[in-house]
């Protein structure tokens, strides 16, 4: 095993450089045990009342992301706070660890992945780790390593003990011969970064497992997601969120897109309500593994002008990065999400005036607050 442990251990040297404060340790784990490798018995933990049918148990991998850490509350207000296990190998804020269960897991340790599965009972996998587009391009064998050789081992294992398995996709899984408006959910992909490449092949092996060993493998791809909780990245779509920021911070935003760009977007909210859904919906419900969902599609320009009717005085200018320019003109302007509306009830609740009134109704308490302290 000596590839997987220098890949894990290049996977903690690049996240302890991410520049996120966070450095990578193996973390004591409440309700569940201190050691990766044996998952210790706890009393008060697996003593929790339980019936396989009513309340899955969870585990969520990568899951100090934007999506883990709201995906866990959600699911612990729907199935108890001990049934839905928080996953990663970073060291969880104080919050997060005190919120509910949370273990040290490498996917790209098999044997003690595995572990975890099986000593805790786990019969529904959300699988959110994955390195990003940029990261990803900086660090192509990694990415593969991370993004391609951990869902093998996540797919072997749910194959093993009859998980249900989420797995995201995204907008990136699409390139620039894709049909973009609207973008269907069965199209010529051909995605150009190791990231829409690595989702790609998610969606393809999790649909060969569904149908030569029956996982019940389900995919939902993800357009754009705004958040008032996460703090914009340098993403392609990360404009949507710094323009709320700017607006209350100076007055005066640069957008790095052109202000005609059309891309897919939804509000948070929107996307964990979709997950839960999608992996609630019964099985014959389900007439494919991977679906589009939408909630809304905007320029910047729009954006712009609906976020001015909050902040007249917001000044607006851009100036386009050829590289995110590049990026957005290959993926979908539209999301075609009949299907999930068809098959499952899909349906979302934030349209653009309301995703901005609820972005202002958040950042403008935190700016209050933060001024008030």
């Amino acid at each position: 095993m000596p590839i997987v442990k220098n890949v894990s251990r290049a996977v903690s040297q690049l996240l302890q450089s991410s520049g996120c404060g966070c450095g990578v340790s193996m973390v004591p784990v409440r309700c569940i045990g201190v050691s990766p490798r044996q998952v210790a018995s706890d009393a008060s933990f697996h003593s929790v009342s339980f019936s396989e049918s009513d309340h899955p148990r969870v585990l969520i991998t990568g899951g100090l992301g934007q999506l883990g850490v709201g995906l866990a509350k959600l699911l612990r207000k729907r199935f108890g706070k001990n049934n839905v296990i928080l996953s990663d190998i970073r060291k969880p804020a104080d919050n997060v660890f005190y919120s509910g269960p949370f273990i040290y897991a490498d996917i790209l340790d098999y044997k003690n992945l595995r572990e975890i599965v099986v000593n805790n009972r786990i019969s529904w996998l959300f699988h959110y780790s994955a390195l990003l587009s940029a990261v990803g391009e900086a660090n192509v064998p990694l990415a593969r390593a991370v993004n391609i050789t951990g869902l093998h081992n996540v797919l072997d294992i749910a194959s093993e003990h009859n998980l249900r398995l989420f797995v995201p996709s995204t907008i990136g899984a699409f390139g620039p011969t894709s049909p973009r408006d609207p973008t269907p959910d069965l199209c010529i992909q051909r995605p150009r970064t190791i990231y829409g490449v690595s989702k790609v092949h998610a969606e393809l092996m999790g649909e060969y497992y569904h149908y030569r060993y029956g996982l019940d493998f389900r995919c939902l791809r993800y357009p754009g997601i705004i958040s008032a909780d996460s703090q914009p990245g340098g993403g392609t779509t990360d404009y949507a969120v710094q323009i709320f920021h700017d607006a209350i911070k100076t007055g005066k935003f640069q957008c790095n897109l052109k202000p005609d760009t059309r891309l897919p977007m939804m509000y948070i909210d929107d996307c964990l309500k979709a997950t839960l859904e999608v992996m609630e919906a019964p099985a014959e419900a389900l007439s494919m593994r991977t679906y589009n969902i939408s909630a809304m599609s905007f320029t910047p320009e729009e954006l712009a002008q609906e976020v001015q009717k909050h902040v007249p005085e917001l000044q607006v200018t851009y100036n386009v990065d050829e590289v995110r320019q590049a990026i957005a003109d290959t993926w979908p302007m539209n999301f075609d999400d009949r299907n999930a509306r068809r098959d499952w009830g899909w349906k979302h609740d934030y349209d653009l005036p309301e995703l901005v009134t609820t972005m202002f109704s958040f950042l403008g308490s935190d700016s209050r607050i933060a001024q008030a302290n």
